[in-house]
């Protein structure tokens, strides 16, 4: 197998590009970095455009927020990008995006606001310089008065269970709710339903399966899931539990990503992914391994990975099969590759690279 390309965001100002080897011609797995492209003030989140993946987009998760447009591969090799474009946000503190052929939807964490700004593939890649915006609703100051002040949308995907019109679904860390919204017949986004969850959970990232939807909850590492019918029917929750085994939770403990990859040749089970960070034990952070063999309303913890990783955020599948998992520590530990085991019910260290090498990393994209 050739190497493959792993791209890097950061909470530094740069977004790092790495090479990983799962089978060189000798030794171990091998990572390594390639190249390091300064793009500004921490580049958090990362998404490529769907069409074209060698134009990476960025958020720069400070209070004048700006998203970066970077193109790879002008060299000829992909290494380190090139910034092609740059725009405003829309609002403070971007922290997710999402890129459609000619949109790119901007979450807005500080403001709580969605953003879009229309771009295409070629020059000038970001065709206006001011975004169309919408201010999230906010009815209340959340249970976790410091992290739920107001709206905080921390991220934009389409509802893959809605197969009739485009929707997106918006989690919103500081209302307690996902937010569902469509498109609008002049172009914009009109909130048109959404998802209630406890008081102080603070949604943060979710994923779906069959009919099913499921939550990560920040604040109190929970895995919610719901049945999430067509809109305008309402969601009927199914089941809540845990994404970690031992309670009580610590207070400065926290839940930051799922994942959940489709079944294939070799690994045809279904699993979901979560992570939980800034754990105080000695072994660092976990990823929780949840088993949907008894359905897809019913998930069970079966398994929990020690990672040596302190402040866990972003992680991503990637490799032949989704085979490999990439994990960094935002706060120590650098960036490690896992190889999935035991039918994906384990995860097994393989490769890794100091955070002398890559500093505070928060995102990944298989290249």
């Amino acid at each position: 197998m050739a190497p493959l390309t792993i791209l890097v965001a950061s909470h530094t100002d740069s977004i790092y590009t790495l090479s990983f080897d799962p089978t060189p011609s000798t030794g171990s797995p091998a990572l390594e970095l390639l190249a390091r492209t300064p793009v500004g003030y921490h580049p958090s989140w990362i998404a490529s455009h769907p069409s074209d993946k060698s134009i990476i987009y960025t958020g720069l998760k400070q209070a004048d927020g700006e998203v970066v447009a970077i193109k790879y591969g002008m060299g000829g090799t992909v290494k380190g990008g090139e910034v092609v474009a740059r725009a405003k946000s829309g609002g403070a503190g971007p922290c997710t995006l999402l890129a459609t052929e000619d949109e790119l939807i901007i979450g807005n964490y500080t403001s709580g606001t969605i953003a879009t700004l229309p771009i295409s593939t070629s020059t000038p890649y970001i065709l206006s310089p001011n975004p169309w915006t919408l201010s999230m609703p906010f009815e209340h100051v959340g249970r976790n008065k410091a992290r739920q002040s107001s709206s905080h949308p921390h991220q934009i995907i389409f509802n893959p269970l809605n197969q009739t019109e485009k929707e997106l679904l918006v989690p919103d860390l500081g209302a307690d709710k996902v937010w569902r919204l469509i498109k609008r017949g002049d172009g914009g986004w009109a909130i048109c339903g959404h998802i209630d969850f406890e008081a102080g959970g603070g949604p943060r990232h979710v994923a779906a399966r069959g009919t099913s939807l499921y939550t990560l909850l920040e604040l109190t590492l929970k895995l919610v899931v719901h049945t999430l019918p067509p809109l305008p029917a309402p969601p009927a929750p199914l089941t809540s539990l845990y994404t970690l085994s031992a309670l009580p939770i610590p207070d400065t403990m926290t839940a930051a990503e799922i994942l959940l990859p489709e079944p294939n040749t070799s690994f045809p089970e279904t699993f979901i992914y979560t992570s939980n960070r800034d754990d105080p034990h000695s072994e660092g952070d976990t990823i929780a391994i949840f088993s949907l063999a008894a359905g897809e309303g019913q998930p069970e913890l079966v398994n929990e990975v020690r990672t040596g990783l302190t402040h866990v955020r972003g992680m991503a599948f990637g490799g032949d099969d989704d085979k490999y998992l990439v994990v960094g520590g935002a706060e120590g530990g650098g960036v490690k590759v896992f190889e999935r085991i035991d039918g994906g019910k384990g995860l097994e260290e393989i490769a890794k690279l100091g955070a002398d090498v890559v500093g505070c990393p928060t995102g990944f994209l298989w290249y």
